[in-house]
């Protein structure tokens, strides 16, 4: 069990780090609408990430069936190359970062460059103050194709795929809530934090099923 909620720990913080910028959008907002984003929030992306790694596990049975061999390498190969990626972005983010806040004092730039089209929804003031939800299912999706790869090795950590994908489902939720407040209260300093700490436990979690 501890390591299903490691598992999804690390898989939302991308999914947190998005929720954080999306509450930092939405500073001037009311706090009605806040209250509905956060919920919108957990909603979309509490499903995207819980169902995402039912369909790698339902394709790893299928397609890598008969490579039982090299599983775990494979298995290993794919946490360590999500826990790269998300240490690369987390670590270009914080490089734009830097010149910005020394000639402005304030962070201006998102995670990803994907992530910045769609949350701009969100920053115009004259803007009607309603949730779009195609740009919403789109984040949930954007964010949460890092958690269907992670589906492809759950049969390595003998975990029941079910309750995986029912605890990353409610982390993720959790974590969007409190994600939208936290960018609403604080900015958007966290984001790449956030992600480094997920890429860590990724990276860590493909050495244990590699050597383990």
């Amino acid at each position: 069990m501890f390591e299903a909620f490691l598992l999804a720990i690390a898989l939302t913080m991308d999914a947190f780090a998005v929720s954080i910028s999306l509450g930092a959008k939405a500073q001037k907002q009311s706090r009605t609408y806040i209250l509905r984003l956060a919920i919108y929030t957990a909603l979309y992306f509490g499903t995207a990430q819980g169902v995402m790694p039912l369909i790698g596990h339902i394709l790893d049975a299928v397609l890598l069936g008969w490579l039982a061999a090299a599983a775990p390498l494979i298995g290993g190969v794919i946490l360590m190359s999500l826990g790269a990626v998300m240490l690369y972005e987390s670590f270009i983010v914080m490089a734009r970062e830097a010149p910005s806040d020394s000639k402005q004092g304030k962070n201006t730039t998102d995670t990803h460059k994907d992530i910045e089209v769609h949350t701009k929804a969100f920053e115009d003031k004259k803007a009607p103050k309603i949730i779009r939800h195609h740009t919403m299912l789109t984040l949930a999706i954007g964010t949460s194709i890092d958690a269907m790869a992670a589906g492809f090795t759950l049969n390595l950590m003998a975990l029941d795929a079910w309750l995986v994908c029912l605890t990353i489902a409610i982390v993720t939720a959790m974590f969007g809530l409190v994600g939208v407040y936290l960018g609403w209260r604080s900015g958007t300093w966290l984001e790449s934090k956030a992600e480094i700490l997920g890429g860590l436990v990724l990276i860590a979690m493909g050495i244990k099923v590699m050597i383990f």
